[in-house]
C-alpha cells in the first residue's frame, strides 16, 4: 500500500506527529512518504492519504495564525495545508484519513482534523478516519503518550 501523509507544522508537534503516524503504517507493511504540505505534493498512485495540522483558531491554520505563530518562535511555510486542500484535484480514488494536534478537547477547541476532512470530502474523498492529538500548549510538547498513541492508531489505518 502507497501512502503520502501531507503535513503542516508550525512548533514541529504536528511533524513528530506525522512521523509516528509513519512509523505505524510502515510497521503495518505500507510504503510511506511525509511532505509539507507547501511542497504540494501530488497524489499519483496513493492508497491511502494522510493530512494532518495544527489547530489554529479552531481550524486550519491560515496566513494570519501563522504571522502569529511566527512571533512566538514558530517556522511556518508561507503556504500550508489549507491552500494545498484548496487546489486539490477532484477524482482522488483512494481513501484518507485525517489528523491535527490540539492544546485542549471538547466543543470550544476546534479541530483542523475536521474542517480538513470536510475539505476533503467536498472534493469526494472518502474520509475514513480522524485522530486529534493533544498538546501541553501552543508550542508544546505533545502530552505524555501521544506518540504512540499516534503510531498505534496509523498502524490500524494499514
Amino acid at each position: 500500500m502507497k501512502v503520502l501523509i501531507v503535513t503542516e507544522s508550525c512548533f514541529g508537534n504536528t511533524s513528530r506527529v506525522a512521523d509516528a503516524v509513519a512509523a505505524g503504517l510502515r510497521s503495518a507493511g505500507a510504503e510511506v512518504t511525509v511532505v509539507e504540505a507547501a511542497a504540494e505534493p501530488a497524489l499519483d498512485g496513493v492508497d491511502l492519504l494522510l493530512v494532518g495540522a495544527p489547530t489554529h483558531n479552531m481550524g486550519l491554520p491560515g496566513p494570519a495564525s501563522r504571522r502569529q505563530a511566527a512571533t512566538k518562535g514558530a517556522s511556518p511555510a508561507s503556504t500550508g495545508v489549507a491552500e494545498w486542500l484548496d487546489r486539490l484535484p477532484t477524482g482522488f480514488g483512494g481513501r484518507a484519513a485525517t489528523f491535527d494536534t490540539v492544546t485542549g478537547t471538547g466543543f470550544f477547541s476546534g479541530s483542523a482534523a475536521k474542517a480538513i476532512q470536510k475539505r476533503l470530502r467536498r472534493h469526494g474523498v472518502a474520509v475514513v478516519a480522524r485522530q486529534s492529538f493533544v498538546v501541553t500548549s501552543t508550542e508544546g510538547p505533545l502530552a505524555d503518550g501521544e506518540l504512540d498513541r499516534a503510531e498505534l492508531w496509523a498502524a490500524g489505518l494499514a
